[in-house]
């Protein structure tokens, strides 16, 4: 009788246990540059209905009540020796290090703030099939360090929407740390790499052996 009683107890409270047991967070990833290049998935790339502006930006930033937009966000987190932040958000005084191509930056106007997936090349490796919220999370993505990029406004735009098989920085010794980047970014949003853009980060890769990729999964 007793261990009847028992056993119906021990299933009550797993009956109840799931109600009572948090979500966990989502784990934070570090591999090798190679393995985290593995772990992508190739497919076909698509550029079919793409529009810039269904890539919200920049919006409200995380502290909508500071009166400053990711744009400015990015640049005082990034500042080398912080700029003074003045009415409405306005940047002056400041220094930068636009990592691309090595130049020191001492006007947040001479910097472009440069998604490290641009959004077209975001759109072209899933981002189409996002909601409209998705696609502005990623255009504002503050919550990982290397999506957002404060560099020379030449660099961002020699870049332009240009994938790793087309486009290097100039600085050649910061390659590896970009396509660790690039990498994390994509596998960050789970987004889709073609086959030229896979093995130009293995080739990239081959040199980097040291490398590693952390990332922690977008919400």
């Amino acid at each position: 009788m007793l261990k009847t009683v028992l056993r119906g107890l021990a299933a009550a409270a797993l009956a109840v246990l799931p109600l009572t047991v948090s979500t966990p967070a989502h784990a934070v990833e570090t591999l090798s540059l190679s393995e985290a290049i593995h772990q992508l998935p190739v497919a076909v790339e698509s550029r079919e209905g793409y529009d810039r502006d269904a890539f919200k930006h920049w919006n409200a930033g995380a502290n909508p009540s500071d009166g400053c937009n990711t744009r400015a966000e990015v640049l005082i987190a990034e500042a080398v020796e912080p700029p003074t932040v003045g009415p409405r958000c306005r940047l002056t005084g400041g220094l930068w290090w636009s990592y691309y191509d090595q130049v020191w930056v001492t006007s947040a106007s001479g910097l472009d703030i440069d998604h490290m997936g641009p959004l077209a090349e975001a759109w072209d490796s899933g981002g189409s099939a996002w909601s409209a919220q998705r696609r502005e999370a990623y255009a504002n993505d503050v919550g990982a360090a290397a999506s957002l990029v404060a560099v020379t406004a030449r660099s961002n735009r020699s870049k332009s929407d240009q994938d790793p098989a087309d486009w290097l920085p100039p600085a050649a010794e910061v390659h590896c740390r970009y396509v660790a980047e690039w990498v994390g970014t994509k596998l960050r949003w789970t987004l889709t790499a073609d086959q030229a853009e896979v093995a130009a980060l293995r080739e990239v890769a081959a040199g980097c052996p040291e490398q590693t990729v952390t990332y922690e999964p977008a919400v």
